[in-house]
């Protein structure tokens, strides 16, 4: 998934690591772009190595920009190669089980713009069956064993079980719309999605927190 947003990122401009972990922190959120140097210049490496992406040029570092216990040197610029723009079509059209995951649905769906609409509907139907299960599992749970749980957990499991319902309530919606062609909704003042704020859904695996 990593190296999918990687090279979705780099179609758009060249960037140094800096830019594309603050890139992959925007476009994915906090939760899922919670990604170290570590794990991220390795990639970087290895999609050089494969010929998918290349250095471009190289600028003076800042400060902040330089990662902890490292020494202060240039940024590398990376650049997609044309290669690169056929190992990121190709990774793209993939809609495998690791598609329905919530790592693997937040980062397909980010750059759902430049999917196909086939592709769009499988991981958006293969999702929702993903959280359907995951919703009767809880349903289960709290039928079977809510007498068994203290009080805390007991709100857990409730929580997680609103979680998903709204997800397969959004998920259906953007089914429903693509199935007849039509865009989401471009969000207005005070809205997200073309909805209020207080009844938008939360983004896949996260969960709504209740607003005044």
């Amino acid at each position: 998934m990593l190296e999918l947003a990687i090279l979705g990122l780099l179609q758009e401009s060249p960037m140094h690591g800096y830019e594309l972990r603050k890139e992959l922190a925007a476009k994915l959120g906090a939760i899922r772009a919670a990604i170290s140097y570590g794990s991220l210049y390795p990639t970087l490496r290895r999609l050089q190595a494969a010929g998918w992406i290349t250095e471009a040029a190289e600028t003076p570092a800042t400060a902040e920009e330089v990662p902890a216990l490292t020494t202060r040197r240039g940024r590398v610029v990376y650049k997609i190669t044309a290669e690169g723009k056929e190992r990121f079509a190709q990774l793209i059209g993939q809609a495998g089980p690791e598609t329905y995951d919530d790592t693997g649905f937040g980062v397909h769906f980010a750059f759902f713009a430049r999917t196909d609409q086939a592709t769009r509907l499988r991981i958006l139907e293969g999702r929702r069956r993903k959280i359907e299960e995951r919703r009767e599992g809880l349903r289960d749970v709290l039928g079977r064993a809510a007498e068994r749980l203290d009080a805390y957990t007991l709100e857990l499991q409730r929580h997680g079980l609103d979680a998903c319902e709204r997800e397969v309530r959004w998920l259906e919606e953007l089914i429903a719309n693509e199935r007849s062609g039509r865009a989401p909704m471009v969000p207005q003042a005070g809205t997200v999605g073309g909805r209020r704020d207080n009844d938008s859904p939360p983004p896949p695996g996260e969960s709504r927190k209740e607003r005044p």
